[in-house]
């Protein structure tokens, strides 16, 4: 029997993809771990498998992977951990710098820094990955939990984050992103999308953050222009834990009970979320804060559509200047939507009929002791607008059905 010319090409295309010699690379806890595995992650070639045993990893090292393709896989993110308790220096736990790389199935803890970062890692997957600094919330815990920057392709999916002293989960300076099916707590900022495109950050649990998710453009980075993004179907629940990033840290000014900001961006959607019981407010659309240089720089809102989403309490306890004034004027709780007044008449766009609040600032960087707050009202557009063509490569999907 002839076989059919489309098979022919698919089983040319697979070999041709497939290396040569692709193996499985096991590597055990226990004695000398840390020369073990940064052994086998610089002998790894294209293709291969390094295999991490169940059990507790104890490293006082960080690790980096710079081969192309290549798999870290352990046994489970309960039963495979690299415990970084003992690092001795101030960096990641392990640090990717080549493209292609699937991250699965173990745990990092206790970093002096970042959690893993990848850096310029194109097509990148993170997936069933666990970070935490088991110590709770403290200034002194790494920044990033996960924390691709630079990259074209990335799908993080199933993770758990806790602990990091400004995002659990963020994206940088990239675009093509996915972020969905993962639980972010106990952060400064669940989830944050920064000067990034093409994102969607779908079917999260964000709770008990300083902030949920954050969607941010900052001024004076290599990439710049952030916006075209979904945050769609998450719980943005009781985000309530006081902020602990360090002073100067952007993310220190992320008000304790923030369900999502977004902030300079354009072309945001936020809908078909759950937001409860966020007790300063439920969705903050605002303008860029502090002066800045940066010419290519636009630090309003553009075309943020809010809405439809699903509005539970909240605004119960705002962490604003003259907060509960303010609530006591709403009788006892702001209304779900805050704005700083500013990025003009299509700042944001209506999905949904809302109450919101505006501080009415008089200009960007104005402080707040400057705001002149007023309550307005939002009726739902009758041609709302989405954002197109946001989220990973679809060939990524492949790699974590393995």
């Amino acid at each position: 029997m002839r076989m059919p010319a489309t098979l022919i090409a698919a089983a040319t295309a697979l070999a041709l993809a497939a290396p040569a010699y692709a193996k499985v690379i096991p590597v055990a806890a226990g004695e000398n771990a840390q020369a073990r595995l940064q052994e086998a992650l610089i002998l790894a070639a294209p293709g291969d498998v390094v295999e991490l045993g169940a059990g507790r990893f104890v490293l006082t090292d960080g690790l980096s992977l710079d081969v192309k393709g290549v798999t870290v896989r352990g046994a489970g993110m309960e039963s495979t951990v690299l415990d970084f308790t003992g690092q001795k220096g101030a960096g990641e736990g392990l640090l990717v710098t080549s493209d292609d790389v699937t991250l699965r199935d173990f745990a990092v803890e206790n970093t002096k820094g970042d959690g893993i970062k990848s850096k310029g890692a194109d097509n990148i997957v993170y997936y069933r990955v666990r970070v935490a600094w088991t110590g709770g919330p403290k200034e002194t815990n790494g920044a990033y939990g996960i924390y691709p920057v630079e990259s074209s392709g990335v799908l993080i999916d199933g993770c758990k984050v806790s602990g990091a002293s400004d995002a659990g989960i963020y994206v940088g300076q990239s675009k093509d992103i996915t972020v969905r099916y993962s639980l972010a707590e106990h952060n400064v900022a669940g989830i944050e999308i920064e000067n990034s495109r093409n994102a969607i950050v779908h079917g999260n649990l964000a709770t008990r953050n300083t902030g949920g998710v954050l969607i941010f453009d900052l001024p004076n980075l290599p990439v710049m222009g952030g916006g075209n993004t979904v945050v769609e179907g998450n719980l943005v629940i009781d985000n309530d834990t006081p902020n602990f990033a360090p002073k100067g840290n952007i993310v220190a000014g992320v008000p304790r009970g923030t369900g999502v900001m977004v902030m300079a961006n354009e072309m945001v959607a936020v809908r078909g979320n759950v937001l409860a019981n966020n007790p300063t407010g439920q969705v903050m659309v605002v303008s860029y804060p502090n002066a800045f240089t940066d010419k290519r720089y636009n630090p309003y809102p553009r075309r943020i559509v809010v809405g439809p989403n699903q509005i539970i309490g909240g605004g119960n306890d705002p962490q604003l200047p003259g907060g509960d004034q303010l609530k006591a004027a709403f009788g006892g709780a702001l209304p779900p939507l805050l704005w700083d007044g500013l990025g003009g008449a299509d700042a944001i766009i209506p999905g949904q009929k809302l109450v919101g609040l505006s501080l009415n600032l008089p200009q960007q960087g104005a402080s707040p002791m400057m705001a002149k707050p007023a309550p307005f009202e939002l009726n739902a557009a009758l041609v709302v607008p989405t954002p197109d063509k946001v989220g990973a490569p679809a060939a990524l999907e492949a790699r974590i059905a393995r």
